[in-house]
Order: C-alpha cells, then sequence, then structure tokens
C-alpha cells in the first residue's frame, strides 16, 4: 500500500510542477489582471493546467485509497492539491495566498456580492428580472417584484428609449427605499442585430429543397424569393457548406453559393408546423466566423447613458479579447460598472479562458450563460455539457455567473410551468445568478422559481465528478 501511496504522491507532484509551470508561460496575461483579481486569476490558470490533462485514473485511485479526488475544488484546485500531497506525506511548502476549500468559497461570496449587492439568503441565487416596457408606468408592480425576490432589475437596450429605462430605474429606486430592498440596476447593450428583412410582405413560404437567397436589406427586392439581412455585408462573408438557421434555429439551410452582394441557399430542414420565415426573426450563423463589431455605434451611443444610471453592463454576442478591449477603452479606466460577458456564440465559449483573463482587467465582473442563440449555434444536445463547462471554469476564476433564458419560460407565459423547465430551474441553483425573462406571471413565476432555489441550495457539491481533459482547457494550454 505504501509504494502505491508514494506513486500517487508523484503523479501529484508532477501535476503541482505543470500548474507552477503554467503559471511562469502565461505571466504576461497574469500580470495584466486587476491587483484584487490577482488571486483568482492564478487559480484559473492552474484549473486551465489541471483541466488539460487526463486524471481519471489517478482519481479512481485516489477515491480507493480514501482522499479527495480533487472534484469539486475548481474554487481552490492547487489548493486542494496540496492538501491531497500532505496527506501523502509530501513536504511540499503551501503558500498563504493559495485558495483553500473556505477561502475559496468565501473569495466567491464576496466577488457575487460586490456585483450584485446583498442579498436575504446566502445559499439562494440571486434572481434577475427582466423589465418590459409596461413596467416603466407600474410603480406597484416594480415594488411587488422587489419584495418578491428580485435582486437585479434587468432592461435591454435593444427595446424601448432613454426616457423609458430612465421611469424603470425611478421606480427600482423609490422602491428601495420604501421597503429597505437592495436592487441593482444591469443593462444590456443590444450588439449587432441581424434580423430578417422582407419586401412588401410579413412572411415568405419556404419548402425542403428549396433555393432562397439571402441578400443585404438594401438589395431586397431585386431578387426573387429574397430574404433580407439587416446587418449589411453578413452575405459576403459565408462560405458553401456552412449552416444558416433562421427563427431560433426552426429552418435550417445551406449555403450553396456565394456571389456579389446575395448567398444562395438551401432549405434543409422546417421544424414547425407553419413553413414561412416571418420578419424581424432571428439568424444565427453557426459555422460562420463573422467580422463584424460586437460594439455598434448604438451601443456607444447608449453607455453615457448606462454608465449614469445603471450599476452593471451586460456585453452581447462578445467574441473574442479584441471585443473586450472595445468595450473596455469606451469604458475608461475610472468607470465603476460591473461587467458582465455574456456567452452566446460558438467562439466566446472557445475562447473564455481569455474572455476571462480580459474581464479579470476589472475590479467586478461576471458572465452571463445566454442559452437562448448559444443553444442555437452550438446546437441543442450539446448546451447541457457546455453549461456545465462555463460554470466550472468560472468557478475556478472565482467570477459570478449569471443563468439565463427560458427559466420557467412556461409557467411565465401561461401560469403553469412543465416538469422539465422545473427540473432546469432546480439546476440553476449551480449559479450565482437566475434570469427570469418578460411574461404575464412574472411574480408567480420568481415565487415559484424563489421556492425551488431554496430546496435545491443545498446540493451544489452532491455529485462527484471525473476529470477527463475539457477541449477549452486543452485549446488554451497548447496554443
Amino acid at each position: 500500500m505504501r509504494a502505491d501511496l508514494n506513486k500517487l504522491a508523484i503523479e501529484l507532484e508532477k501535476i503541482d510542477d505543470f500548474m507552477l509551470q503554467s503559471e511562469n508561460d502565461f505571466s504576461q496575461l497574469l500580470d495584466q489582471v486587476h491587483p484584487k483579481q490577482r488571486a483568482n486569476a492564478i487559480n484559473l490558470m492552474h484549473y486551465l493546467a489541471l483541466r488539460s490533462l487526463d486524471i481519471r485514473e489517478l482519481q479512481d485511485a485516489l477515491h480507493e485509497v480514501g482522499l479527495s479526488s480533487i472534484t469539486s475544488s475548481e474554487s481552490h484546485v492547487r489548493g486542494q492539491l496540496l492538501a491531497i500531497m500532505q496527506h501523502l506525506g509530501a513536504k511540499k511548502s503551501t503558500d498563504e495566498k493559495i485558495f483553500t476549500y473556505s477561502t475559496g468559497k468565501k473569495s466567491l461570496a464576496q466577488k457575487s456580492t460586490a456585483l450584485f449587492g446583498p442579498k436575504q439568503i446566502d445559499s439562494v441565487p440571486y434572481i434577475m428580472l427582466t423589465f418590459d416596457s409596461k413596467m416603466a408606468d407600474d410603480y406597484e408592480k416594480v415594488k411587488n417584484m422587489l419584495q418578491s425576490g428580485m435582486n437585479v432589475a434587468r432592461i435591454n437596450c435593444a427595446h424601448d428609449d432613454e426616457a423609458t429605462w430612465f421611469r424603470m430605474i425611478e421606480h427600482v429606486k423609490r422602491a428601495e427605499k420604501i421597503t429597505g430592498l437592495s436592487c441593482k440596476i444591469y443593462m444590456d447593450l443590444a450588439g449587432p442585430k441581424i434580423r430578417t428583412v422582407l419586401h412588401k410582405k410579413k412572411k415568405l413560404e419556404v419548402a425542403v429543397g428549396q433555393t432562397l437567397f439571402l441578400v443585404d436589406e438594401a438589395l431586397l427586392g431585386k431578387e426573387k424569393h429574397a430574404i433580407g439581412c439587416s446587418l449589411a455585408g453578413v452575405s459576403e462573408q459565408l462560405n458553401p457548406g456552412e449552416i444558416v438557421l433562421f427563427d431560433d434555429g426552426l429552418i435550417e439551410a445551406r449555403v450553396e453559393k456565394n456571389e456579389a452582394g446575395k448567398t444562395k441557399l438551401q432549405i434543409l430542414r422546417i421544424s414547425s408546423k407553419k413553413p414561412f420565415i416571418k420578419a424581424e426573426k432571428g439568424i444565427n450563423f453557426p459555422d460562420s466566423i463573422l467580422s463584424t463589431p460586437a460594439l455598434t455605434d448604438y451601443d456607444l451611443a447608449c453607455l453615457p447613458f448606462i454608465q449614469q444610471h445603471a450599476d452593471i453592463v451586460g456585453y452581447s454576442f462578445v467574441r473574442n479579447t479584441q471585443d473586450m478591449a472595445q468595450l473596455q477603452q469606451a469604458l475608461g479606466t475610472e468607470h465603476k460598472l460591473g461587467l458582465v460577458i455574456k456567452i452566446e456564440t460558438p467562439e466566446a465559449v472557445k475562447n473564455l479562458p481569455d474572455l476571462l483573463f480580459s474581464g479579470l482587467k476589472e475590479k467586478n465582473v461576471g458572465v452571463m450563460i445566454a442559452r437562448g442563440d448559444l443553444a442555437v449555434e452550438i446546437g441543442f444536445e450539446r448546451m447541457s455539457e457546455i453549461q456545465e463547462e462555463i460554470l466550472w471554469i468560472c468557478e475556478a476564476a472565482h467570477v459570478p455567473v449569471i443563468w439565463a433564458t427560458q427559466v420557467l419560460d412556461t409557467l411565465n407565459k401561461s401560469g403553469i410551468a412543465t416538469r422539465s423547465e422545473v427540473t432546469d430551474a432546480a439546476h440553476a441553483a449551480l449559479a450565482e445568478c437566475v434570469m427570469i425573462n418578460k411574461g404575464n406571471h412574472i411574480i408567480r413565476t420568481m415565487e415559484a422559481l424563489r421556492n425551488i432555489l431554496i430546496r435545491s441550495g443545498g446540493h451544489h457539491v452532491k455529485k462527484r465528478y471525473t476529470f477527463r481533459p475539457l477541449s477549452i482547457a486543452t485549446r488554451f494550454m497548447t496554443r
């Protein structure tokens, strides 16, 4: 048995050396983060190093001799490794700056409070509610939402205007004073709008196998069976064989040919009873790398209002560090906003470590798993896997996560929940914050969500995972 334990100690020491080497190899990234985020960034680096390896056999061996198998250690990964090594008799000095289970948990809680404010029950995630236009003129409803558990009020800058946003915010501030409860103001930048545009009609009938043309809005009307795209220049960036999805993936097409100003598509699938492409529906390009900016002129025009009135800004359709740098430059070095990176494209998933290191340049940063567009782009069957990987990697960075899109959506719209969405809402307890969209039953939905989260909050670290290599981590470490 002693020989087996010695072998385990040697394997763990190799991993520890690899973690320390990664710190040295990526020192330039670590040197750029905010001083208050440096320890978190180092823990993230250690975790990425570990998750680029396949340690499943080692985990089984550790578990067999009654030791920690390093699972559920995202927030304190090297501290956990060193603790196991000490049990095995290794005489490796520990750094006081390394996170332990308790200090890692405390750090993530502090980061969450700094971003989202105080809350009444520590074990229950924050609840973010999306405001609709009517709430600008309904103070009583805003107050009721605050009293029912709203911690963060979300305003989507893609809708309404500054006057409407201001009234919403005034209602929140007034309700805070009267109730004594706290609520942060979160404002989402709209990002580039990629929507369908039709010529002199509201919908276009399509059929499987049919040829269709995707054109810039300015060219619409010059081609029969054409769909316009609200964002100019997109069609020219598509390549034959790439997939184009309409209306949240209900209609799937493939690029056949790219000509000057237009792209020839073939309809492959229609997953709707009504075979129509309507105006103002979303278009997704899951296979394509587009050069469109994440930060639009409209977003830049919204920033002064956001900086004056909001606590947190959400960055839509961010894909890479260049996108991050553009917003950070626009905000300036003295801004006091919390920054939320919205993960809603395959590129953002692929670049998640780099996006986090960029985000850690900020004093307060979070991540939103924007499951709507993300599921359409990566495929619904991969959504469960990807959202868990995002949760793990963000926990390693001590970056709070917002679980968003279609949480108890049927309940919110119809007044009764489906069984599957209740299970999904319970899984949302793994995140630090849960977002509810607009709906006619928002108070009831929030109360149901709060009840589910209270019941689920004690099960966060119940499951045991094994660590096969994460492609996100492997890609980062071997570039």
